[in-house]
């Protein structure tokens, strides 16, 4: 721990998905009401089969639009339509009901992650916080209002807004310009080793990389597996 005296940083850079708002609980909480509201009778799936055939093809599409080889709006066409397609359902209209459904309720959720609230309102005083993320514009706006965070941070930047998404530096130094801060006074905390905390290192700045799953980047500044983590380094 000695190494937190060595630096004293004014703007914190938090990733909004998996980091402070609870993306797993909350798209898993609304991919279980449309199931039981449409993937009945001839199309019956159950949850806890869908949800994890869903994730996968999800996971794939996002990682085809953060390099570019999709747009969003190819993203959210085949995602549903793709997860049908693997339990043999060929239904396009249905897809369709249930990417709106989904976008409609999903953002909607509050859920953050355990501990982000009372953190965030411990670091309030002593920081600048903004936010960085690969999210959609209007869809990450209402998480960041339906979750009560919103007035937390000064600088709310999407990849949308800067032309480029994380792991490229352009939007790591985007977000610090926006924000009047400067390389060495500001920290990235984040779920995602390559977007959060590559792209993080590669615009300069120190990082947290926040993995409660796995033992996190060795390369990071900081790893902590509890949000509650934080507070050693910046209290």
């Amino acid at each position: 721990m000695e190494i937190h005296a060595l630096r004293s940083y004014r703007h914190l850079f938090f990733d909004l998905d998996h980091t402070l708002w609870d993306f797993r609980s909350n798209s898993r909480a609304v991919l279980t009401e449309l199931c039981g509201e449409h993937l009945t009778g001839p199309h019956a799936v159950e949850a806890r089969a869908f949800i994890p055939a869903y994730e996968e093809v999800n996971a794939r599409l996002w990682a085809q639009l953060d390099s570019g080889g999709i747009s969003k709006e190819m993203l959210r066409a085949l995602r549903f339509k793709q997860a049908l397609l693997s339990f043999g359902i060929d239904d396009g209209a249905l897809a369709r009901k249930l990417e709106v459904s989904y976008l409609d309720r999903c953002p909607k959720q509050a859920m953050l992650m355990p501990g982000a609230l009372a953190l965030l309102q411990d670091l309030e005083p002593h920081y600048r916080m903004h936010i960085i993320t690969n999210g959609f514009t209007e869809v990450q706006g209402v998480k960041l209002r339906t979750s009560g965070i919103r007035d937390f941070f000064h600088v709310v930047l999407t990849s949308e807004m800067a032309g480029a998404s994380k792991p490229s530096a352009r939007i790591f130094r985007h977000a610090m310009r926006s924000a009047g801060a400067k390389v060495p006074e500001s920290l990235m905390i984040g779920d995602n080793a390559r977007a959060d905390i590559g792209g993080g290192r590669d615009a300069g700045m120190d990082q947290v990389h926040f993995t409660p799953d796995a033992e996190g980047d060795p390369e990071a500044t900081y790893r902590i597996g509890h949000l509650d983590e934080l507070r050693a380094i910046l209290l």
